[in-house]
């Protein structure tokens, strides 16, 4: 489906982002050396537990309405994020988990970025610089040809700006169109209050 040009209209309780692929075919030299502080610790989580999963997955996307995990049955999360061809991996500070780096290599020969980001604590630190770098380093560790990941304009202002100094580049663009999961009951109504909330249920 191709949309026409000009302004198309987004049904009440829905919310509509742009979405950018980006990818990368080689690890850029030097990014996984970049050196952190003494208490970072970033680390795969073998089995990880889906509650504690699903708690990480709030605290650090909350803000940017990352729903897509919080909507699948809890046997089906489970199954996703324990399976084999998939790593989870961690940005302690002193032994708390305040980072988030979800790698998908279920797809042959290539390896999606399915989830990256830090704790609002961590924002303007090199925390993510850090961890994109052993991110790179953990997905080019496998025979992979490429590194793929998607962002839209719901996700942090600086966020396209660091993919692309990170070494990704855009290849193309999609329109992302969902149930507002404000008004589904995922987030409170409260969360993401830069980012409007229209529908009949909205002023309930």
């Amino acid at each position: 489906m191709q949309l026409p040009d000009g302004f198309t209209a987004i049904p009440p309780g829905k919310i509509a982002a742009i979405a950018t692929v980006l990818e990368m075919t080689a690890p850029p030299a030097g990014l996984e050396q970049l050196p952190g502080e003494a208490n970072w610790q970033f680390q795969r989580v073998a089995e990880p537990d889906p509650a504690w999963y699903e708690a990480l997955y709030r605290r650090i996307g909350g803000n940017h309405l990352w729903y897509s995990r919080l909507a699948l049955p809890a046997e089906e999360l489970a199954a996703t994020i324990r399976h084999p061809d998939v790593a989870i991996h961690t940005l302690d500070v002193d032994g708390v988990p305040q980072g988030l780096v979800e790698l998908d290599f279920r797809e042959d020969g290539a390896c999606e970025l399915v989830f990256f980001g830090v704790t609002e604590a961590l924002i303007g630190t090199r925390a993510a610089r850090f961890m994109m770098g052993r991110a790179i380093a953990a997905a080019f560790a496998r025979p992979i040809d490429k590194l793929w990941l998607h962002t839209n304009t719901m996700d942090h202002p600086k966020a396209m700006a660091f993919y692309r100094r990170s070494g990704f580049t855009p290849v193309r663009q999609m329109v992302e169109v969902a149930d507002d999961p404000r008004l589904t009951g995922l987030f409170d109504r409260q969360a993401a209050p830069h980012f409007p909330m229209i529908g009949e249920r909205a002023a309930g």
